[in-house]
Parts: C-alpha cells; structure tokens; sequence
C-alpha cells in the first residue's frame, strides 16, 4: 500500500472509488511537479515568507491571549469537522478557526486582525485556526486526504519538557517552541503528543503546495471545486452555528460586566 494513501473504506460506491483514483492521480502529478520535491518536513528556508511571518508570532500570541479566556467555550476539532472523529472525539483538542476552504469565520477574524493581516503574508493559504491541546493529549497516526497542500504549524503556547510535546512525520520528529514555524506534508504518517502538563497551542495553517506549470494549474483547480464538497459543506454549516451561539452569549453579558462593574 502507497505509505501516503490512507486505507480506503469499505463498501465504497464505484463514483467513490472512481474519485479515489482520480485524487491518486492528481496526487502523483503534484509529487512529480513539486518545486521543493516530497520530504516529510521541509526547509523553512525554502519559503521566504516564514522567516517574515515568525517576526509576528508576539502580535499573534496576544490575541490567542484573548481567545484563550474562553478556553472551555471553544469547539472541539470534531464538532466542526467530523471526518476528524477517526481519530478525536473527546474535549482535549479543541479549535478557533480563522479561514477554511469555503469556512465563514467573521466573527473570529474580527476578534484577531493582526493574526489575519499576518496571514495575508503566506502564498496560497488555505486554512487557518488556533490548534489547541489538552495536557497528555496523544493524536494518534493518521494521514492526510490530499498533497496539494502543506502544511505550517506555528508554536505560540509550548509547554515543558518541549522532548514531551512533539509530532513524528514519517520518521521525523519535531518538538515545537515559540515563535518558530515547522512545514510539513500532512499525507504522511504523522502522530502527536502532548505528554505533558500544560496546554499546547499552535497556529496551524495550510497552504498550496508550490509547483510549476500544469501541476500547478490542476492542483488550483482541485482546491477550488474541494469547497463544495459534502464534507466542507458540513463544516462550514458547523462553523457558522458555533459562531452565532457563541458571540450572542458574548452579546448577552456585556450589559452584565458592565452593571457589574458600576
């Protein structure tokens, strides 16, 4: 089996598998047309808007600062995305999203705009959020859907011993600090710990994989119709919900922490 490709599921319907087929080989002509090849953990040096976009991690982590007073109110991952529930279906991996294929995040960009301006600075993005990890959080192996994007984790909350807080691609393994970025390819096996006692935070971004010519233009078109997908669809349904919930309940207590502080 492709050590990349996730195993199939069962009791697939022939447009699902024809579909499967179509997205390996796609896959394969995003490997093949790839500007910085297929490694599992890339060279930030390779992609010139990182070393830029570290130099606002500062601004970036006082917002999170904000977002994290309402910790317990926060989405868990699968209460947006539910394909995530193969892997999570607990309370310690919890999400803010910021951008998404075809996600509405309004609300929450209006509450971070360095954050957002920030990520105005990376070709391609597709995806944004605050990944948030519970302390001895464990995210077991899995792979990705699709190469046509990489992905960035930048380290803003990086709890002690940094050996107990990590992720392995294939092979590698990364321990995060702050204010420093690591690019991965998230179609490869990749696993993660928080085996520690604090709170591990990350700004987790995905953005267009780089490559020339006909790759390029194909891999452009996957990620424009991925959108409307049932699957996106869903999360951007999700999303939308979790917000209006969340910020009429802000809305309500103003006029109390204002009477209150009177």
């Amino acid at each position: 089996m492709d050590p990349k490709k996730a195993p199939l599921k069962q009791n697939r319907s022939t447009f699902d598998k024809v579909f499967d087929a179509l997205i390996s080989w796609v896959e394969k002509q995003n490997i093949k047309y790839s500007i910085h090849g297929n490694p599992p953990i890339y060279d930030n040096a390779d992609f010139p808007w990182a070393a830029e976009f570290e130099q606002d991690w500062e601004l970036i982590r006082a917002e999170l600062d904000e977002v994290m007073k309402d910790h317990a109110s926060l989405p868990s991952f699968h209460e947006i995305t539910k394909e995530v529930e193969t892997i999570t279906t607990d309370n310690n991996w919890k999400t803010f999203f910021l951008a998404g294929y075809g996600i509405e995040c309004e609300e929450n960009r209006r509450r971070c705009p360095n954050t957002v301006k920030a990520l105005e600075k990376i070709p391609g993005m597709k995806t944004a959020m605050f990944s948030i990890l519970s302390p001895q959080k464990h995210i077991p192996a899995h792979r990705g859907p699709y190469n046509g994007v990489l992905r960035y984790h930048l380290g803003l909350i990086c709890p002690e011993p940094r050996e107990n807080c990590k992720i392995r691609v294939d092979q590698q393994y990364y321990s995060w600090s702050q204010g420093k970025g690591v690019i991965f390819d998230d179609c490869f096996d990749h696993e993660v710990w928080n085996d520690t006692d604090g709170i591990r935070v990350v700004l987790f971004i995905d953005f267009q994989r780089p490559m020339t010519g006909f790759g390029n233009w194909l891999n452009s078109t996957v990620i424009n119709l991925a959108k409307h997908t049932p699957y996106l669809k869903e999360a951007n349904k999700n999303q939308k919900e979790w917000e209006k919930k969340f910020y009429a309940k802000q809305k309500q207590a103003k006029p109390e922490e204002v009477g209150a502080g009177k």
